[in-house]
């Protein structure tokens, strides 16, 4: 009977193997989106682009919108690290403060994953799954920023112009990410940026606090 293979030494070599192979991928999805729409994209694509067999592809994901749905879950950690995890404005934290700090974490992670999230914005109308990927993810955020803005309403610190907090949060939060992503063409391109920021924190401040900056 043959010995059985330590597993100790060896197993650090392997995740740190695996864990090459499956940032490959997603590089590699990346680097693809550069170049062409999410929809023209193949498993033999991307694994080409990658240097991994196609086995080696669905080892790591089911199917190139796993590699999407993973790659946007990295961008909804980087915004959460971004915003302190959505933490609620301090005592010393000013509501314009606070809409600087959410608005320009939420510009900071779209100009870090882009194009993947102007890619997934541009095909959402004709794609029902990338739609579904990015609508739990989106829900996932409002939800938290929901809690935050109801905690201060509890407090009177915050002063709404509507009584329908989640339906408010949706559509600020609607309208940061189509600016961002390049889908309201009205807002101008990458060069104005800075711009949209601005008038993003104020959108945010006057419909959260009545433009109160202290």
């Amino acid at each position: 009977m043959s010995a059985q293979p330590e597993s100790g030494p060896e197993s650090p070599v392997r995740r740190s193997r695996g864990d090459r192979q499956r940032e490959a991928i997603v590089t590699a999805v990346r680097e693809l989106l550069e170049e062409k729409p999410f929809a023209d994209l193949s498993v033999s694509m991307i694994s080409e682009r990658a240097g991994v067999a196609r086995s080696g592809f669905y080892f790591y994901f089911d199917t190139k919108y796993a590699v999407l749905a993973h790659i946007l879950d990295e961008a909804t950690r980087e915004l959460e690290e971004l915003t302190q995890h959505f933490a609620p404005r301090g005592p010393d934290e000013t509501p314009a403060a606070f809409a600087k700090r959410m608005v320009g974490s939420a510009a900071l992670t779209f100009a870090h994953n882009d194009p993947v999230m102007s890619a997934c914005y541009a095909a959402r109308a004709t794609d029902a799954e990338i739609r579904r990927i990015q609508d739990e993810q989106m829900l996932a955020v409002v939800d938290q920023i929901i809690a935050v803005v109801q905690g201060e309403i509890a407090a009177g610190t915050a002063r709404p112009i509507s009584d329908d907090i989640p339906t408010l949060i949706r559509t600020l939060g609607a309208t940061t990410v189509m600016a961002f992503s390049g889908d309201l063409p009205s807002v101008g391109n990458a060069i104005d940026r800075d711009r949209i920021v601005g008038v993003l924190e104020k959108l945010w401040l006057h419909a959260l606090w009545g433009g109160n900056t202290i």
